[in-house]
């Protein structure tokens, strides 16, 4: 059993997928804070924010999960939109090029800590303008790094990828397996 300290179904979806058992609890820990221009960086200080606030707060009494994510086009750091407008400019610098979403996964039991640095890449079609303004409308951006749902709106149009989806949906849950079952 851990922590999850995320307020993030995403990521919750992605433990209970693996069998992993958890108990999900958000910590207080302000990302826009932080002032760190490259992405590895940014995901970096702000999993480990996010795990230092969940130790503080609940102790090392179950183990503690924390991740954060962001989408990177053209070298700029995209995090979570707004407002629908923002949503939209941030998926049309992802339209038919080449993406990079980096996320940051850091655990710490009393005994081991494990901290990730991942990155999956990915190369867009040109996205359709009636497919996009339906996601919009949806709503199912929000609460994205970039508005970026490769598990959904973006899956089909995906021409080609490198690395792990689990990484690009916030938790890159393939290499944290191993410090859980060890």
């Amino acid at each position: 059993m851990l922590l999850l300290g995320s307020s993030s179904q995403t990521r919750a979806s992605i433990l209970r997928a693996n069998g992993i058992e958890f108990v999900q609890k958000g910590c207080e820990f302000d990302e826009d804070a932080l002032e760190h221009s490259l992405p590895k960086d940014f995901v970096y200080h702000a999993a480990m924010g996010k795990l230092k606030a969940c130790e503080a707060r609940y102790g090392l009494g179950m183990p503690i999960l924390c991740a954060d994510t962001v989408v990177t086009a053209d070298g700029e750091i995209l995090r979570k939109a707004v407002d629908a407008k923002d949503a939209k400019e941030m998926l049309m610098k992802q339209s038919g090029k080449s993406v990079s979403i980096v996320t940051c996964t850091a655990y710490k039991s009393k005994s081991k800590m494990f901290v990730d640095l991942s990155e999956t890449v990915y190369q867009f079609l040109p996205f359709d303008e009636k497919d996009l303004s339906r996601y919009i409308d949806s709503g199912e951006w929000r609460g994205k790094a970039g508005a970026c749902m490769v598990e959904g709106f973006c899956k089909p149009y995906i021409k080609s990828v490198r690395g792990y989806e689990s990484c690009a949906m916030g938790l890159s849950v393939e290499k944290l397996k191993p410090w859980l079952e060890g």
